[in-house]
């Protein structure tokens, strides 16, 4: 399957964002974002001109399509999706990419960033429910319950993410016993409840030309 492979920080560069692909060096001085705060390229120091509404709008879709790990084809998918079920589409969409289980892997704190915790999943490292899942994709629904593999609860990179997690900082919707090494979706998000800095309407308005 066709994946980015280029250097992760040079996306956060382009969107002019953190988008948090590195784990925790992009909590340190070592991000790159903080030394280079333009895009990346020849130009990018004079990179600067207004942005038109369409590229205004492109540019908050590729940035959750980034945050997120998506290709293109996958987040239309999702955008869909989202578009079909009832409620708020743009509320849909974000509740679809954050009930998946790579990035539920990576709330719960079990990987550092989201590529660990897909590349953790495909490994076979988890238990869904009890049932082994190596699918990032797999949407969980409120009750699941996510659990590290007992051939698995002695990986250091699974346990040095583990060690990283503040106290208080898990996320509303979820639930983590440590000690037993899973977690919980206790319901659906809400929007006001996920921690990102973007206008989802945006990308409705995008999708909707």
């Amino acid at each position: 399957m066709a994946r980015y492979i280029g250097p992760a920080c040079k996306l956060c560069r382009r969107e002019e964002q953190k988008l948090f692909l590195k784990g925790s060096k992009c909590t340190t001085p070592k991000c790159p974002l903080d030394k280079k705060s333009y895009p990346p390229g020849q130009h990018g120091t004079r990179r600067r001109f207004k942005q038109s509404e369409y590229g205004i709008q492109l540019r908050e879709k590729q940035k959750v399509r980034r945050m997120y790990g998506l290709l293109e084809t996958q987040f239309r998918n999702y955008f869909e999706k989202a578009e079909r079920q009832k409620g708020i589409t743009s509320e849909n969409l974000l509740q679809l990419l954050e009930r998946r289980l790579d990035n539920s892997v990576y709330r719960f704190g079990f990987a550092s960033s989201r590529k660990t915790a897909r590349q953790l999943v495909r490994h076979g490292h988890f238990m869904v429910n009890g049932r082994a899942v190596d699918i990032p994709s797999y949407i969980l629904k409120p009750g699941d319950v996510v659990q590290v593999k007992d051939k698995s609860k002695r990986l250091d990179v699974i346990h040095s993410s583990m060690k990283k997690m503040r106290e208080g900082k898990l996320l509303p919707w979820l639930d983590l016993d440590k000690a037993g090494m899973k977690g919980t979706l206790l319901n659906n998000p809400s929007r006001d409840d996920i921690p990102l800095e973007i206008n989802e309407s945006l990308i409705v308005e995008l999708y909707s030309k």
